[in-house]
């Protein structure tokens, strides 16, 4: 199993869903990093499940505890590590079902490689309940991202055939829109009606017995031009590697993405203009990279989300004891939907990406250097 990822920064994954507790271990941070733990518990915030028919009754504090690379509120260049207790399990609810694999989940393939050695409560470790993890490290990694001006945040472009507004293509625009999301505690979007809309469409199918998926839009603004290491090392390959982590992602696009089939080349172009006395671009279709390396233009991207597997309704699967048909209903706590609590798991894939990439390129002594 492979729960280690980066080059110049790494980040391993540890835990189950149903265990003592889940974290991460964060090295190659450069030391005198200022630890915000206020900022942090805002971004654990952004994922947590409340209920209220959007998402798990499984409520979990969520609280981080650093047990080593900071000290005095400040990083010591040492690997960070934080775990994350688990306090409000109920693995009872899956040993009914321990030989019915749930479609659209991994216990049956984990089942096979792992022999029937793996942790099947919850998922284990292959339960969406990691991703707390990934954000406790990601807010390391966005505190020294906007220490340098570089801006992440993510929006539900759409969920359950409901839209939000799109990004705007003026710079100026989309600052703000980054800057709005980044405040929003509640479903990460850039109007309040799609909000409104969104939300009754997840308690229908949570009334339903079933669940939805979505679209999720990721925007960086400040990113430096020059950063990517092709060719297996791109911002793309590197960032979709990352995303495809994340589980639940089912598709990934650059810029105008698919879309871009569609399009002749003299209009897929982005053109190239002075603006300021620097190289910008007069479009954005490439979505800030050319060639795997940054442009200097926005970084934008997004994501696919495939509806919550876990559903209520009777589905058919396979007794994997027995060896004969069999159907499943499934008990316990689950989403209706889970792309408004993977945003802030996109962003802090996104921003742990990019600080390796820009790791690579300038250093850990670039954590702490001061802007001239």
């Amino acid at each position: 199993m492979k729960n280690t990822y980066g080059t110049a920064v790494t980040l391993t994954i540890f835990g189950e869903s149903h265990g003592a507790a889940i974290g991460a271990v964060l090295d190659g941070i450069g030391a005198g990093v200022p630890i915000d733990e206020e900022f942090i518990a805002q971004q654990m915030e952004k994922r947590r499940a409340k209920g209220g028919g959007l998402s798990t009754n499984r409520i979990e504090a969520d609280k981080v505890r650093f047990l080593s690379g900071v000290y005095n509120g400040y990083t010591t260049g040492t690997a960070i590590t934080m775990a994350i207790e688990n306090n409000n399990t109920r693995p009872g609810d899956y040993k009914k079902t321990l030989a019915l694999p749930r479609p659209g989940h991994a216990d049956y393939t984990a089942h096979v490689k792992y022999q029937g050695f793996e942790d099947f409560r919850g998922g284990g470790h292959f339960s969406g309940r990691i991703t707390a993890a990934l954000c406790a490290a990601g807010a390391v990694c966005q505190s020294v991202l906007q220490a340098k001006g570089i801006q992440i945040a993510t929006h539900i472009a759409r969920v359950g055939g409901v839209a939000d507004m799109p990004f705007a293509q003026e710079q100026t625009a989309l600052q703000q829109q980054i800057e709005q999301l980044q405040k929003t505690m509640e479903l990460p979007v850039l109007s309040n009606t799609a909000a409104e809309e969104m939300k009754a469409r997840i308690r229908q199918a949570a009334e339903q017995g079933d669940s939805v998926g979505g679209v999720l839009e990721t925007a960086v603004m400040g990113m430096p031009a020059g950063v990517g290491e092709p060719f297996f090392d791109s911002v793309e390959s590197q960032l979709a590697h990352l995303l495809f982590s994340i589980p639940a992602i089912k598709g990934v696009e650059f810029g105008s993405g698919f879309a871009l089939a569609e399009m002749q080349g003299s209009q897929a172009n982005d053109p190239f203009v002075m603006q300021n006395g620097t190289i910008r671009t007069a479009t954005n279709h490439n979505g800030g990279i050319n060639g795997g390396i940054t442009n200097g233009m926005p970084l934008m991207l997004r994501t696919v989300i495939k509806p919550t597997p876990s559903i209520y309704k009777e589905q058919q699967t396979v007794d994997m004891q027995q060896k004969v048909p069999a159907t499943l209903q499934i008990q316990g706590r689950h989403d209706p939907c889970i792309a408004h609590r993977a945003a802030i798991v996109q962003t802090s894939a996104v921003a742990f990406g990019l600080l390796d990439l820009l790791t690579q390129r300038y250093g850990t002594l670039w954590h702490t250097q001061k802007e001239e």
